[in-house]
């Protein structure tokens, strides 16, 4: 019986792990340009221009810092497939994602079955920006960069 479970547990588990990006276009996307070269910004330099409102989540996990990195690296992504040279940060948040299994207990004649229940809480980290151009030259306020050296985007 446990291996008929340990297909449809691991499927539970991956479906339930899935990241996830969504975008609602605000203006014209632009040529792809490299993920490292986003900048993620508090406020919006003068001058730049809004292309996408983004939102990602991470994997589902034990709420870590990892995991908030993900979900900005997953903003910073897909701001460079649209295009954009930074994200204006709007919030970073976290939900519950409870991942649970339980088997059930039966019998036939003399055999009989016992079963378990098991939930593990977790959390799925999200991230919301909005995607930006910010031309050259563009006087950037300092204060208003989160991350003054880009990390390196590792690809998914």
């Amino acid at each position: 019986m446990s291996f008929r479970l340990a297909p449809l547990l691991a499927l539970s588990l991956l479906l339930g792990g899935c990241a996830n990006t969504s975008k609602v276009m605000l203006g014209q996307a632009r040529p792809p340009v490299d993920p490292s070269q986003v900048q993620v910004y508090r406020t919006p330099p003068v001058g730049s221009v809004e292309i996408a409102q983004l939102e990602s989540t991470s994997a589902v996990g034990f709420g870590t810092q990892g995991q908030t990195d993900a979900a900005i690296a997953r903003l910073k992504r897909e701001a460079a497939a649209l295009g954009a040279n930074g994200v204006v940060l709007m919030g970073v948040g976290s939900s519950g994602s409870p991942v649970g299994m339980s088997v059930g207990a039966g019998s036939y004649g003399r055999h009989s079955a016992g079963g378990v229940g098991i939930g593990i809480p977790t959390t799925q980290r999200s991230a919301a920006g909005v995607a930006i151009y910010v031309p050259p030259g563009a006087a950037v306020d300092p204060a208003s960069v989160v991350e003054p050296n880009p990390t390196p985007v590792k690809p998914e």
